[in-house]
């Protein structure tokens, strides 16, 4: 199993996997949040397979959570101990956006401080200046994020303790765009 230790580059993750899993009754009912991580990383599947359930593409042009007026307002950044990567959902890749460790800024909890991963969830709000659809479809990406763990076997919790500032300068993002929350996730 390669270990998915993210470096200050691009990335080109592998083809999500869109089959297999658990049973979605018994993801569902093993979904939990949780507040203890190990310093193990996910693999490069994994990442590719999180974010697509996040925020990918199951069809074309259309995402695998529904965004009002398909407006596509939400993107995902990962957030390693290493570097800030933006998710590029049409190209499954990481684009890398900032080097070292922006964890801090992430949260004001200690274990996630330290977690391996953390997942911001960003709106961008020149395409959807609703902010209740941008909260239905931010919902929507943790949820799946949550099943797809629970799936996986693996932990996660979502914030919406952060430092916005902080958050949104490490993430280069622009006035519109904003962090609606947070999302750790490990073993």
């Amino acid at each position: 199993m390669t270990s998915c230790n993210i470096t200050a580059q691009d990335i080109q993750l592998p083809e999500p996997t869109r089959n297999g899993g658990m049973p979605l009754m018994e993801a569902v009912n093993n979904r939990q949040s949780s507040r203890e991580f190990t310093n193990a990383t996910l693999t490069h599947q994994q990442l590719s397979d999180m974010l697509w359930i996040a925020c990918g593409y199951n069809r074309p042009d259309k995402r695998t959570v529904a965004t009002a007026l398909n407006r596509q307002e939400m993107s995902a950044y990962v957030i390693t101990p290493e570097a800030v990567y933006r998710y590029e959902p049409k190209e499954n890749k990481l684009i890398h956006i900032n080097s070292g460790d922006h964890r801090g800024v992430s949260a004001m909890q200690d274990y996630a401080k330290v977690a391996p991963l953390n997942v911001a969830l960003v709106a961008d709000l020149a395409k959807q200046d609703k902010d209740i659809f941008a909260g239905m479809t931010v919902g929507a990406m943790s949820n799946n994020i949550y099943l797809w763990c629970a799936s996986e076997g693996l932990k996660t919790v979502v914030r919406a303790s952060f430092d916005q500032e902080g958050l949104k300068k490490a993430l280069k993002l622009n006035d519109k765009e904003t962090v609606l929350l947070v999302q750790t996730v490990g073993k």
